[in-house]
């Protein structure tokens, strides 16, 4: 690999984790690694909007992991009835009790619409992941009192925080390339 390529990957990479070279990081909705700690923390009601019943979908994958974590998660889709064996509803405005955090898993195009119910439902966070970018809408939940998280997966954050991820967003496991000398080698 060409140095100058390496210097960028690295780059990317190192700065804060996934997303670390996201548009938002240098923008006025930028959050702190201690911001993102904090909200996962205090908050346990998500109402995952987009969710899934494909596995091979992005948000199957979090919502597992999330409700492994021990989170309420909520699936939001008018196209799915039940998710992972709890019941999906077809806006966030049917979800029956608390929604604290919004966890958006759709096209930026829909995003305006979801902040307008996130604050009508008087959730708390409005959690945009990887590649949904909206800062007008954003600018409207901010202004409406709700925190925004941009460009950032939530499972991927709790992983990284919660030990499951390496700062760079990779579960190594392993903290040596070396390989393992077997004894007879060794002896030769």
């Amino acid at each position: 690999m060409e140095v100058a390529k390496l210097k960028n990957a690295c780059t990317f990479l190192t700065a804060d984790g996934v997303a670390a070279n996201s548009p938002v990081n240098r923008g006025p909705f930028a959050t702190t690694a201690y911001d993102r700690l904090r909200i996962l923390e205090r908050y346990r009601h998500i109402a995952m909007v987009g969710l899934s019943s494909n596995p091979f979908r992005p948000s199957h994958f979090a919502a597992i992991y999330l409700l492994a974590e021990g989170y309420d998660v909520i699936g939001v889709n008018p196209r799915e009835k039940e998710v992972l064996g709890r019941p999906c509803y077809p806006s966030l405005r049917d979800v029956p009790g608390p929604v604290e955090v919004v966890d958006i898993f759709r096209e930026r195009s829909a995003v305006p619409a979801i902040v307008e119910d996130a604050i009508a439902v008087g959730a708390k966070v409005v959690w945009m992941q990887l590649g949904v970018i909206h800062d007008e809408a954003a600018e409207r939940a901010r202004t409406a009192g709700l925190e925004v998280v941009m460009d950032r997966c939530m499972k991927i954050e709790h992983a990284r925080f919660f030990g499951g991820l390496s700062t760079i967003g990779l579960n190594t496991g392993v903290i040596t390339a070396r390989r393992e000398v077997s004894l007879r080698a060794a002896h030769r």
